[in-house]
């Protein structure tokens, strides 16, 4: 979908940071798809403080702070999906809850948190 430019990738310099421990095959990707298929945001003091509330109110602990960091802002810039394989601390119904009703209570909308499994298996069935 990406490479075909039905979508749009959001990355920040979180993403890219993330990226060096990544295999070649995701680098090759991810560089290949910045020039046509995404678009760099800034990880602003709205985003930092949305996240530092996630911690605050224990949706996870303190060591998920980047976790907590990409899905305040994916919600800050209204992403339609944010998608991750972190089952543990983002692709996970309990957590995904938790931090829908702090984005909920704060006046923002909510994030829909999916699994790359779930967006191909999309892709497969057209």
């Amino acid at each position: 979908m990406v490479e075909r430019g039905e979508i749009i990738c959001l990355y920040s310099e979180l993403t890219i940071v993330e990226l060096e421990n990544a295999p070649d095959r995701v680098k090759v990707f991810f560089k290949k798809m910045v020039d046509e298929y995404a678009e760099r945001i800034e990880l602003t003091d709205d985003c930092k403080q949305l996240a530092l509330q996630y911690i605050a109110e224990k949706v996870v602990g303190k060591t998920s702070l980047d976790d907590c960091l990409h899905i305040a802002t994916a919600t800050i810039r209204k992403a339609d999906i944010l998608v991750s394989w972190n089952f543990k601390h983002i692709v996970n119904v309990f957590r995904i809850r938790g931090y829908n009703s702090i984005n909920l209570r704060e006046g923002h909308q909510q994030l829909d948190i999916r699994s790359p499994r779930e967006i191909i298996g999309h892709e497969d069935n057209e």
